[in-house]
C-alpha cells in the first residue's frame, strides 16, 4: 500500500464490497470473525500474502489459515477425510480449523503454507465476514490482525492500534463474539485426530463427534499450524500465571473466586473469559504494569485459555 493511511471501513453494502476490491487487488484487509480479526488476502497472490507477513512482522516458516465461504469451497483446496466431513459438518460455519493435505491444482501461494503439503481452512461464522468471503469470491489467507506474537485483536480499534498504516483497510464488524481464536485439528500419518491447537471448539466436544481421543503432536523446531511458537499472544509487559494476589506493582487479572483489578468472568465461565481475554490484555498492557492472572481451571474452553496465557507469558526475544 502506497498511503500510510488505513482506511476504517463498515460492514454494510458499500464497506464490504470495498474490502473485496481492497483484497481482489492484492491488498491486505483486516476483517472479523467470530473469534478474532483476520488480516486478510488473497491466499493465491504470494506478493499480497507477503505484505500480511510484513505488515505484522509474521516469521515465514509459520503457516496460515485459508478462510472460505463454504464447505465446498474447502473441497477444492484440501482433500476431507471422513472424520475431517464430520467435523465440518458438526463445527461449521465456526471456530474450528481443519489442516488437511493440499489437493493438486489446489492455486495456493506456497507462502501460505510455509513449504507444508498441508493447508489449514477454515468457514468463519459471522455476517460480515461470510459477507466479504462472498463479495470476494476466493480463498483468504488471514492470521490475526495484530503485530506477530503480541495480542490478538477483537475489536478494529484493537487492528488500528497496532496496523495503522501497514494495512490498506479494516473492516468495522464490532466486537469478536467467541474472542479467541479456533482450535485447529489435523491427522497424524496414521490418520488418528490430532489436537494442533485448543481453541473456540473444546476438544471434549471434538471427541464427542468422533467418538475418538484427540492426541498431541510431537514437539518439533517448526510448527505445523498457527499459534504454535512458544512466545504468542504476548502483551509488551511480563505476564505471571496461577496468581492468587497480586505482587508490588503488578495488576491482577482475576477469574472467579480470585478478584482482580479487571476479570475475565466473576462467574467463572470459560466462555465469557475467552470472549474477554484479548481486550483485558489489551487494556491491561496500555498501563506498562506487569499483569498477574488468576488460576483458570484446565477443562473445556479453559484449556484454549491456558494455552493463551502460557505463551503469553512465555520468554521472548522482545
Amino acid at each position: 500500500m502506497d498511503s500510510d493511511v488505513t482506511e476504517r471501513l463498515f460492514a454494510d453494502d458499500a464497506g464490504i464490497a470495498r474490502a473485496a476490491a481492497l483484497l481482489a487487488a492484492g491488498e491486505s484487509v483486516a476483517f472479523p470473525t467470530e473469534t478474532v480479526y483476520g488480516l486478510g488476502a488473497d491466499a493465491r497472490n504470494g506478493a499480497a500474502v507477503a505484505r500480511v507477513y510484513a505488515a505484522k512482522g509474521r516469521p515465514a516458516f509459520n503457516p496460515l489459515i485459508v478462510h472460505v465461504a463454504d464447505l465446498r469451497a474447502a473441497r477444492q483446496l484440501v482433500h476431507f477425510t471422513d472424520q475431517a466431513e464430520r467435523l465440518a459438518a458438526e463445527f461449521w460455519p465456526g471456530p474450528l480449523t481443519l489442516v488437511l493435505p493440499l489437493r493438486e491444482g489446489h492455486g495456493i501461494a506456497s507462502i501460505v503454507t510455509a513449504g507444508l503439503p498441508t493447508l489449514g481452512v477454515r468457514v468463519p461464522a459471522g455476517d460480515a465476514a461470510q459477507a466479504l468471503l462472498r463479495a470476494f469470491g476466493g480463498p483468504v489467507a488471514a492470521p490475526s490482525a495484530n503485530p506477530s506474537g503480541r495480542i490478538s485483536p477483537t475489536t478494529a480499534d484493537h487492528v488500528l492500534d497496532g496496523l495503522s498504516g501497514r494495512i490498506a483497510a479494516v473492516l468495522d464488524g464490532g466486537a469478536c463474539g467467541v474472542g479467541i481464536e479456533s482450535t485447529i485439528v489435523g491427522e497424524d500419518p496414521g490418520g488418528a485426530p490430532v489436537l494442533l491447537r485448543p481453541g473456540g471448539v473444546a476438544s471434549e466436544a471434538i471427541e464427542a463427534a468422533l467418538a475418538t481421543p484427540l492426541t498431541r503432536p510431537v514437539a518439533g523446531d517448526l510448527p505445523s499450524a498457527p499459534g504454535q511458537l512458544a512466545s504468542h499472544y504476548a502483551p509488551r509487559a511480563a505476564v505471571r500465571l496461577n496468581a492468587q494476589e497480586a505482587r508490588e506493582g503488578e495488576l491482577l487479572l482475576g477469574f472467579g473466586a480470585v478478584r482482580g483489578d479487571m476479570s475475565l468472568s466473576e462467574t467463572g465461565d470459560p466462555q465469557e473469559a475467552a470472549a474477554r481475554l484479548f481486550d483485558m490484555l489489551h487494556r491491561l498492557d496500555t498501563t506498562g504494569r506487569p499483569i498477574a492472572v488468576a488460576p483458570i481451571p484446565e477443562t473445556g474452553l479453559g484449556a484454549a485459555l491456558n494455552d493463551r496465557l502460557r505463551r503469553a507469558a512465555a520468554p521472548r526475544d522482545s
